[in-house]
């Protein structure tokens, strides 16, 4: 008897019945709660892909990353243009190649100058160059290209006006074709300018097309974003600057006009030309004497001619 009023007494001081468990009283709730998405390979600092990414963008050279939304990288693909691009000096965070491609002259050249430049050399898979590549012509080779770093209008002006010599400014209206902004950037560049303005919106950005078009002269010339074109130019005019528009129907030619002061040459798209409001608000609407029955320019090309005609104009002054 004594034995078993030892073993009841010994269930009392359990206080608990057979099955029951002691419950969490919610203290373990937020260890049940979601934890939201997995970040993405280059946020977790452990990752081989965030190591990857930091070398990169240590390697960057020319501009710095820009403050505007994160579009996501931007890559040159093929192995002419990665060549092309890599000859010409634009800026670069990384070189990828497929694994077990063939590699001929040009991919031995393209590792040499990113070599030499601390461009960080990355072999893949080929199914990571073709996420790259929507249509898959990348022949093994991808250039990833840097965000680029906008001015902002006001410094442009700035820094032109500082620069001792008249400023010589582009502004680009309704230009949405990249190849025609880095043909621009490069015609600023080869005559003295001190820099192109784009609308925020609507309009064609420094892209890796606009990288390889301006033959690297994109890592040298300051291109600025204007929330309002119309706005900026007017505040350009209050500065003292010049507004040229360029218009096959202009109020005075090029063999006319003296480019030697303050000037923004205003350039329109080949099709619709300057908008309303920006056509408004030039001081002059200037047309390129022309021979023949051509009626009009490529955007680029005319910004060429006037800023090489200013710039003649400028040595000789």
């Amino acid at each position: 008897m004594a034995g078993n009023s030892k073993r009841k007494g010994a269930v009392r001081k359990s206080g608990t019945k057979k099955g029951q468990t002691v419950g969490s009283g919610g203290q373990r709730r937020r260890g049940l709660e979601g934890r939201g998405a997995t970040p993405k390979a280059v946020d977790r600092p452990y990752h081989p892909a965030h190591k990857r990414a930091k070398a990169a963008s240590k390697s960057t050279t020319g501009r710095p990353r820009a403050n505007r939304k994160d579009d996501g990288p931007e890559y040159v693909l093929g192995r002419n243009p990665v060549l092309e691009c890599l000859r010409a000096g634009v800026p670069a965070t990384a070189l990828y190649l497929a694994t077990n491609s063939e590699p001929d002259d040009r991919v031995a050249e393209a590792v040499k100058i990113a070599g030499d430049n601390a461009i960080t050399i990355l072999e893949v898979g080929k199914p990571e160059l073709d996420r790259m590549a929507s249509n898959g012509m990348h022949q093994g080779v991808a250039l990833q290209v840097p965000e680029y770093s906008y001015a902002h209008p006001d410094d442009l002006m700035r820094e032109a006006i500082d620069s001792g010599t008249p400023p010589l400014l582009v502004a680009l209206d309704n230009i949405t074709d990249p190849r025609n902004l880095g043909a621009v950037i490069r015609s600023v560049a080869a005559f003295g300018g001190h820099g192109v303005v784009i609308p925020q919106r609507r309009s064609a950005s420094v892209t890796a097309v606009a990288w390889r078009t301006s033959a690297g002269a994109a890592a040298r010339l300051p291109v600025a974003q204007a929330p309002n074109l119309t706005r900026t130019l007017k505040d350009w005019a209050a500065s003292g600057a010049q507004l040229v528009g360029l218009d096959t129907e202009g109020d005075v030619t090029l063999d006319e006009y003296d480019g030697t002061g303050p000037t923004v040459i205003v350039v329109g798209s080949e099709g619709k030309g300057l908008s309303r409001l920006v056509r408004e608000n030039c001081d002059s609407i200037l047309s390129i004497p022309m021979a023949g029955d051509v009626e009009s320019l490529n955007a680029s090309v005319a910004a060429g001619v006037v800023l090489a005609e200013f710039a003649r104009q400028r040595r000789q002054a």
